[in-house]
């Protein structure tokens, strides 16, 4: 078997190769990615079992001849490839809709002209908007920024393919824990870096804000089980657990007693979102959080130099 990741060099990516390099029956992992994000820890300081499966392929979404190219001999495509940011930034709609939106229809239209037989497509909660009561896959989306906005646009353009193939839209919430390619802008890690080294955090508005979040091995483990699992094609919520951001800074406190936090516009109230994870990923994959978030953040702490 035969598989591409777009944006393999990233967060999930790293971790995506990491589990998909165990099983026998990968021939190759074909990375595609541009690098945008400047980080090359998938590349360095270590060694992948069975890294001969591995092969790099640096290029763009939007080049749609080279993709083509690249899906001659593809069986699945991972595409994970995305101008990506915090569920409630807004900012650069110009490259979200560049890359996200029509990024992505240009890999359906090549996908389309191939014969790769499953598609999955790491989109995000962000396409809701922003909900006080959990919601699930039946609630209409209505995204409140440029961001989720193209990633919408881009689950329209991947719907496409399900009449055709397998297909697969994993809606993730925040996703955080230790990785190489790990991302510092994603609340939880930020404020496990800042607390453990700074030992003060920044909280924007009352803290009271919900969000959604999922862990990063529980990421790799649902895109790489989905291979042979039998989910039926569909649209999923890809999220673990709930968090207020208050709820991350107690467990931080109970860590690290002398931690200070500071409050800005704290009189502000901020939109939230709460997302219910989806049962039939969790019957059909067995995906089931084995630790406390408490002991997640020891863990993640763990893992820093000093």
């Amino acid at each position: 078997m035969n598989i591409l990741i777009t944006g393999g060099g990233g967060y999930i990516g790293t971790e995506l190769t990491k589990y998909l390099l165990k099983r026998d029956d990968v021939d190759q992992v074909i990375i595609y990615d541009n690098l945008s994000r400047t980080n090359y820890n998938l590349f360095i300081g270590h060694t992948f079992p069975n890294a001969g499966k591995i092969r790099f392929e640096p290029g763009e979404l939007l080049d749609s001849r080279h993709l083509k190219k690249l899906l001659k001999d593809v069986d699945v495509v991972y595409h994970l490839a995305a101008k990506v940011t915090t569920p409630f930034a807004n900012t650069d709609p110009h490259f979200y809709e560049q890359v996200n939106h029509w990024g992505t229809a240009e890999l359906v239209y090549a996908v389309e002209e191939s014969n790769v037989s499953k598609f999955i497509f790491t989109s995000s909660t962000g396409v809701y908007g922003s909900s006080k009561e959990s919601v699930d896959e039946g609630v209409q989306p209505n995204p409140k920024t440029f961001y989720g906005i193209s990633k919408l646009r881009a689950e329209d353009h991947v719907r496409r393919l399900k009449d055709r193939i397998e297909t697969y839209i994993l809606r993730c919430g925040n996703v955080y824990g230790y990785s190489r390619s790990m991302r510092f802008d994603a609340v939880i890690n930020k404020f496990v870096f800042e607390a453990h080294f700074n030992k003060r955090l920044t909280i924007h508005g009352d803290g009271r804000q919900h969000r959604s979040f999922i862990h990063i091995d529980h990421v790799a483990e649902a895109l790489g089980s989905i291979l042979d699992a039998p989910v039926p094609s569909g649209t999923y919520n890809l999220v673990d657990r709930d968090l207020e951001v208050l709820d991350i800074v107690d467990v931080l406190k109970q860590l690290i007693p002398d931690l200070e936090f500071i409050f800005v516009n704290q009189h502000l109230k901020l939109r939230e979102l709460k997302v219910k994870p989806s049962e039939v990923l969790k019957e059909k994959l067995g995906i089931r959080n084995t630790m406390t978030f408490k002991e997640e953040i020891e863990e993640f702490r763990s893992k820093f130099s000093f």
